[in-house]
């Protein structure tokens, strides 16, 4: 049963990949049978490298993945040194959910109203300072679609410190970092050098796939680059998706070349990154033993600022849902109004429970593979590599998902929910996977192994044995399949074929031009889902915690009254 089940897992979540990059290959050289093309050739290609200014675009993606990615790699290392293991990593960890749970999306307009020319920030500089920004036009761009990217850049970075910061929790229990600062504070390290040259190589060896994952994200986003990146020319991913959305199909190499080149610019990326860390860490390593100092860096300081800002967006969000009247550069509205909500209440109401539903089902199906896939990994010494999985993590999305459109046409040409909640557990598994990484391989195999010799059964040793263990592990998973799968945009509209609305594609549509009060509404919406679930998460654990406590109370007590020996 467990290998069918395994057998199930690589069909929907591994296999597909194949068929995606094929068909993106194969359209890329010219070959594209229902529209006539039966030829191969490079004029796909040739079209792309001639598309006037295209080399600025792919070095936009360039420098915005790789220096948000690294950014956001130091601004997390130096929340670690300064933080861990004292009453302010306590507050990181209880922070990490809500931060975890806001979409990039909505991370993204909140930014966007916080640091565009007429945003929050310009409206205080004005009021405090009498400094108007926006009447320059060196800098009236500010941080939302400037020419440079700097905007895209500083907004990917602060919103990778959380996921990078979680990643990182079981990779520093593994280092012993308490062990390996005594040792080296012994031999005359200051405590802040110690992390730097003794912890970071360790760490940063270990925080490598993540690290993966961060740069493919950043350099292949669209729905974000929408928002906050710049427009002439935009990133190469959102060049590549406007070519995609051409009513001209005889030009549809051209997009799928574009594909191709966006999946080589990735893998250049990741084999860039993987040359950074042998230099850093093995080649000119120079700097781990060149002094027992080190500056420090405010670590502390720079969490207070990107919670400063995530808990600034929020309110301004809901401030804007109700603003009828709002001038620049007035600070708050001087009129208020919820004819916005009524309007819109219905068709939210309707796109929510769409949204909603989509994520259950995905990331219900999500937890269940990993969960077959990780017990599968536990018994069998054949099975697919923890990179293999990963790989819908590691591909830019739209370098598979134009395959993944042909062969889901293929088999049928009507079906685009289903397509889309296929899609969404494609995606979310490997995020729901290695959200369970840790904890399965952290299980006491022991447990099991007890409760086989004491005559129990499979089933029964894992239903009350590892079940009841593992539970809140698979709670957390579960709410970051939901979170993943409520953030999908390009999968929801490639697939739905535009006919599967959510609050994700809404927003992103309506970010584009529209009325910033309905953008704000989906928005608002858009961020609260997500934490909904995380802290279902949080109460479930909480409460399974204290059952649990008061469970094994109850039968100590009884073992007591009935004069039962108990041993601690």
């Amino acid at each position: 049963m467990l290998r069918l089940l395994y057998v199930c897992l690589v069909v929907v979540c591994i296999f597909p990949t194949v068929p995606g990059f094929l068909g993106v290959m194969l359209s890329s050289l010219g070959y594209i049978p229902p529209l006539g093309l039966y030829h191969f050739n490079l004029a796909g290609f040739s079209q792309v490298f001639a598309w006037q200014g295209v080399e600025t675009s792919i070095l936009l993606t360039f420098s915005s993945a790789l220096l948000s990615s690294y950014l956001a790699c130091f601004l997390s290392f130096a929340i670690i040194a300064s933080c861990w293991n004292n009453r302010w990593w306590k507050r990181i960890e209880l922070s990490l959910s809500p931060l975890l749970a806001l979409p990039h999306v909505a991370f993204a307009i909140g930014f966007a109203f916080l640091f565009s020319p007429t945003g929050f920030g310009a409206r205080a500089l004005v009021d405090l300072l009498g400094v108007d920004l926006s009447a320059n036009s060196a800098t009236s761009a500010w941080l939302i679609k400037d020419p440079y990217g700097v905007g895209l850049t500083l907004m990917l970075a602060l919103k990778e410190v959380p996921f990078i910061l979680l990643m990182s929790i079981p990779i520093l229990r593994q280092l012993r970092v308490h062990k390996s600062l005594r040792i080296a504070t012994s031999l005359g390290y200051t405590e802040s050098a110690a992390w730097w040259k003794i912890i970071l190589p360790q760490w940063f060896t270990k925080i490598r796939f993540p690290m993966f994952a961060v740069i493919a994200y950043s350099l292949s986003v669209v729905d974000v680059a929408l928002i906050v990146g710049p427009t002439n020319p935009p990133t190469f991913a959102v060049l590549v998706w406007q070519w995609f959305n051409d009513p001209d199909l005889s030009l549809l190499p051209r997009a799928s070349a574009g594909a191709v080149v966006l999946f080589a610019i990735a893998s250049a990326l990741i084999g860039l990154a993987r040359l950074i860390e042998h230099i850093v860490v093995d080649a000119c390593n120079h700097w781990q033993y060149s002094g027992r100092t080190s500056l420090r860096i405010p670590g502390k300081a720079m969490f207070v600022v990107l919670v400063s800002i995530v808990s600034a967006m929020v309110p301004l969000t809901i401030v804007w849902t109700f603003a009828q009247r709002w001038r620049f550069p007035d600070v708050l509205p001087s009129r208020y109004t919820l004819r916005f909500w009524e309007y819109e209440w219905n068709g939210i109401f309707e796109v929510m429970a769409q949204s909603l539903s989509i994520a259950l089902i995905s990331a219900t199906i999500a937890l269940l593979l990993a969960i077959v896939g990780h017990e599968y990994r536990n018994k069998y010494r054949l099975h697919i590599p923890g990179y293999v999985i990963a790989i819908p993590m590691l591909l830019p999305q739209l370098s598979i998902l134009f395959g993944l459109q042909v062969t889901t046409l293929l088999l049928s040409d009507s079906s685009y929910l289903f397509w889309v909640c296929w899609s969404h557990v494609f995606f979310s598994f490997p995020f729901v996977f290695l959200a369970l990484d840790g904890p399965w391989r952290g299980f006491n195999s022991k447990f099991i192994q007890v409760s086989l010799s004491l005559g129990k059964s499979p089933i029964h040793t894992w239903l009350h044995i590892k079940l009841p263990l593992l539970f809140p592990a698979m709670v957390f998973a579960w709410a970051v399949g939901i979170s993943v799968s409520l953030a999908q945009y390009l999968p929801t509209l490639v697939l739905g074929a535009g006919r599967v609305a959510t609050v994700t594609t809404e927003a992103v549509a309506l970010s584009s031009g529209f009325d910033r009060r309905v953008t704000a509404i989906y928005a608002l919406f858009q961020a609260l889902l997500p934490l909904l679930f995380f802290s279902i998460a949080v109460l479930v654990n909480r409460f399974h915690t204290r059952y649990r406590r008061i469970k094994i109370k109850g039968r100590l007590f009884n073992d007591t009254i009935a004069g039962k020996p108990h041993h601690p």
